[in-house]
Parts: structure tokens; C-alpha cells; sequence
């Protein structure tokens, strides 16, 4: 974790100075990039609880668009509830589904959740002809989970977002369920004979996956004030960025969640900084990929 908190720390200091004026540092800027961070700090929660049993989620991102717009579809007919329980209903089939491919076929679960992605992003393309769909003001609510905040400086999405990881912080570091989490990851096969139920945990890790990328999704809408059916593309991989970044190994068994909370972070300052310094989208690409590379090299040589 040590290395993991100077790296933030270096590129704080490092943004503080490029970045014109010196605005960086500034509590309203940092408060922003928080924010930001929900999002992703959110659908990387449960890509990690995947990625630890040697699985994969390429779906989340376009669960996000789905959700968003489920969710903005159902409030006329049913205000914040109708939408909130609509679109966690379809993110839990979603989950299902990729968990019961993954667990009662032979498919890799990288093409599994590939099919799902597909199949999600053209559903949400499905409503209204792929235009934005409005959030209307009238629904306070709904929109306070993007835009309000607590004490007028704590937003909305940073507690959900702290929220979620208390909840998968406990759930994978404090319960059986995680140790067992921990065991299919490190040896399937010992970890099925000890008697762990496989199917079941996994199912319930891309339920889980699929739940948090809904609420994620929701924030999302709710910020943006509309449901957009193409947004959420390359959600996934920054999702990936931040698990990997945080330590866990894409071969399954290792991995914390305070751990992807920093890799969250990391991810979100850079973000941030690049573009405030002014730095061309496509080299912020580029950069990205190599810190991916450079953490993933990293995760294996520890591993030797």
C-alpha cells in the first residue's frame, strides 16, 4: 500500500506544478476530482471482486448506459422508486446471467461479458431512438444523487461511493464469503474440494458487479441531468486501470478493496490533471496504457 500512497502523493505535487496557475491543490478542484472518481471507484469495487476469482467484466460500461436509461425511462410512471428498482432489476439479470454463463459453461468469462456488452449497449440504443432521454426537474431525488451536496461541500456520489466501500470492504475482508473469494481465486480446484460452493459464488460476484455498475449508472444520468444510451464507453477499462493499479492480480487471489480504492484514485487525478494541463486526448491514451503496462509488470514480477 506504501508505494501505492507516495505514487498519489508524487502526482499531486507533480499536477500542482504543471497544471496553470496552480490551481490543482485548491479544495473546490479537489472536491471535483472526487467526484469524478465516484463513478469509476464504484464499477472498479465490483470488477475487483470479479477480477479476484479469475474473472472478467467487459459489461459494466454499457450496464451503466442501460441503467441510466432504464432508470430515466421509468420516472414518469413511478418517480425515484420506479426508476431506482427498475434499473437495479435489470442490472441483477444481467449479472445472473454472465454469473450462470460463467459458472455452468465452458466460456470464458471475457467473451461472456463481450456478448453481454453487446447485447446491453444495444438495448439501451433501443430507447428513444438512441437520443438523451431528460431527467425532469421535478425529480429532486433523482438528481440529488449526482448533483447535491452534503453540509454544501461533501457531493452526494462521494458517500455513495464510500458507501459502497464500506460495503464491499466488509463483505470481501471481514465474512466468509470473501475468504472464499480469496480461495477460488488462489486454486479452484483445492477451493472445490474443501466444499466452497463455486457456481453460487460467482454468481453472486457478478450480481454484485452488475449492482454496483447500476448505481453507478444512475449517478452518471443524474449528473449528466439526461440518460445518454451511448455514454459509458471505456468505463470498463478504467474500471480495469483502477483494480490493476490498486495490486490485484488478474490471475485471481490477490487483491484489497482499499487497495482499488487508490488505483480509483490514481486513475481519477490523472484524468483530471492531463486535461487541466492541457494535455491532447490522444496522449492521455497513451499514457494510460503505460501505467496499466507498467502496474501489470509490476504485479507480475512480485508474483515471481
Amino acid at each position: 500500500m506504501l508505494p501505492l500512497f507516495a505514487a498519489m502523493a508524487v502526482l499531486l505535487v507533480f499536477f500542482q506544478i504543471w497544471v496553470p496557475n496552480g490551481q490543482f491543490l485548491n479544495p473546490e478542484n479537489l472536491i471535483d476530482v472526487a467526484q469524478q472518481i465516484s463513478v469509476n471507484a464504484m464499477l472498479a469495487f465490483g470488477m475487483t471482486l470479479v477480477i479476484l476469482i479469475g474473472g472478467i467484466d467487459l459489461s459494466v460500461g454499457a450496464v451503466v448506459a442501460l441503467t441510466g436509461t432504464v432508470a430515466a425511462a421509468s420516472l414518469p410512471h413511478g418517480g425515484a422508486a420506479a426508476g431506482i428498482c427498475a434499473a437495479l432489476a435489470v442490472a441483477l439479470l444481467i449479472g445472473a446471467v454472465n454469473g450462470l454463463c460463467a459458472a455452468r459453461t465452458r466460456m470464458p468469462p471475457f467473451i461472456i461479458t463481450l456478448a453481454m456488452m453487446l447485447v446491453a449497449r444495444g438495448a439501451a440504443l433501443r430507447f428513444n431512438e438512441g437520443r438523451p432521454l431528460p431527467i425532469p426537474t421535478s425529480e429532486t431525488f433523482f438528481l440529488a444523487l449526482g448533483n447535491t451536496r452534503v453540509g454544501g461541500w461533501l457531493p452526494v456520489p462521494v458517500l455513495l461511493m464510500a458507501g459502497a466501500f464500506v460495503f464491499t470492504g466488509v463483505l470481501l475482508h471481514r465474512t466468509r464469503f470473501g475468504q472464499h473469494l480469496y480461495a477460488i481465486g488462489g486454486n479452484r480446484e483445492a477451493a472445490r474440494f474443501t466444499g466452497i460452493h463455486l457456481a453460487r459464488h460467482e454468481v453472486m460476484v457478478y450480481v454484485l458487479c452488475a449492482a454496483l455498475a447500476s448505481l453507478a449508472g444512475m449517478i452518471h444520468a443524474s449528473q449528466l441531468y439526461s440518460a445518454e444510451p451511448s455514454s459509458g464507453q471505456g468505463f470498463e477499462l478504467n474500471a480495469i486501470a483502477a483494480v490493476v493499479v490498486g495490486g490485484t492480480s488478474f490471475t485471481g487471489g490477490i487483491g484489497t478493496m482499499p487497495g482499488t480504492l487508490i488505483g480509483a484514485v490514481i486513475i481519477g487525478i490523472l484524468d483530471k490533471g492531463l486535461n487541466q494541463a492541457g494535455v491532447h486526448f490522444s496522449l492521455q491514451y497513451i499514457i494510460k496504457g503505460l501505467v496499466i503496462l507498467a502496474a501489470v509488470y509490476l504485479d507480475v514480477r512480485r508474483r515471481k
